[in-house]
């Protein structure tokens, strides 16, 4: 086949949306021009890549096929351009990194140090949740993920690089806010505000409690952590966070850390990507920095308990 880049770029954009017209917004192209690549791009196959099934657009067999060695062929065309980069010294690259929401909280800070020594390179960061994090993986759309507990089904690279304790919170008003050593099953007197299904966070907390033989009582459920910690300040029952989202509310006595026996339960944040992958340029040397400056650059916050 005489197929040109542009078309396979076309292409792959509609196959993956399973849309010409939401295609044509991420290319910024017109739908007649996004349309005709696709018709070249059939002409020269000799074989119909889409078809419209209902209002839904669906890959052939033809389509499907050729959908995966169109992804190959961008990703290794991907891989020498950095390679050449590379060669000219780490001066320019692009980084694409997925991580958990409670990784934002710090995010920031690691890719603005990451910036300021690698100033030509360009970095995109989506933040979200770890059920979207395990999909990203699974089809290899990040260069480099941040989370908690890899996933076990998928064949994965991970290292450690920051620890990540997990502490309850309450408003400074609450009555449990001055006691120590909280016997845990006091908890199951209380009514917890959850992150939604999906969160690694809550995973960890139910884990936790289900294998101390505690049933919690379960409230509202939300999908940000601003959220829990606005619905915990007013009352609306405690919640099991990342000390790493706190650190405003502990500095400014909103929220405090209940001294409860068992916890904080101990986790770390890892960064992820797919066995095999071959990692640019860019992504080696965030990988190293992370790695190597993490732990100096992000201190964990004071805890804000109250005295008794």
């Amino acid at each position: 086949m005489n197929v040109t880049l542009r078309q396979l770029n076309v292409f792959e954009s509609a196959a993956r949306l399973l849309s010409y017209t939401r295609a044509a917004k991420e290319l910024h192209l017109s739908q007649p021009a996004v349309s005709m690549q696709i018709r070249q791009l059939e002409d020269e196959a000799g074989l119909q890549l889409f078809e419209k099934l209902g209002r839904k657009l669906h890959l052939t067999e033809a389509g499907r096929e050729l959908f995966q060695y169109t992804r190959t062929i961008l990703h290794d065309l991907h891989e020498a351009e950095e390679v050449m980069e590379a060669l000219k010294g780490l001066k320019t690259g692009n980084l694409n990194i997925g991580v958990a929401s409670t990784v934002n909280y710090f995010a920031p800070r690691l890719l603005a140090a990451f910036s300021h020594r690698y100033p030509g390179i360009r970095l995109s960061l989506e933040a979200t949740n770890r059920e979207n994090l395990i999909h990203m993986l699974s089809a290899n759309e990040k260069d480099l993920v941040l989370m908690g507990s890899p996933p076990e089904q998928i064949n994965l690279e991970s290292e450690p690089f920051l620890e990540n304790p997990l502490v309850v919170i309450a408003p400074p008003e609450h009555p449990l806010a001055y006691e120590r050593d909280i016997p845990l099953q006091r908890l199951a007197e209380e009514t917890f505000v959850m992150r939604e299904a999906g969160s690694g966070t809550r995973a960890a907390m139910e884990r936790f409690f289900s294998e101390q033989g505690i049933r919690l009582q379960t409230g509202m459920q939300m999908t940000r952590n601003e959220a829990i910690k606005q619905a915990v300040r007013a009352g609306l029952g405690l919640s099991v966070v990342s000390i790493h989202s706190l650190e405003l509310e502990l500095e400014t006595r909103r929220l405090v850390v209940l001294d409860v026996a068992g916890f904080p339960i101990r986790r770390q944040w890892f960064l992820v990507y797919r066995h095999g992958k071959r990692l640019s340029p860019a992504a080696t040397a965030f990988k190293d920095f992370v790695l190597t400056e993490a732990g100096n650059l992000l201190g964990l916050p004071e805890t804000g308990t109250l005295p008794a």
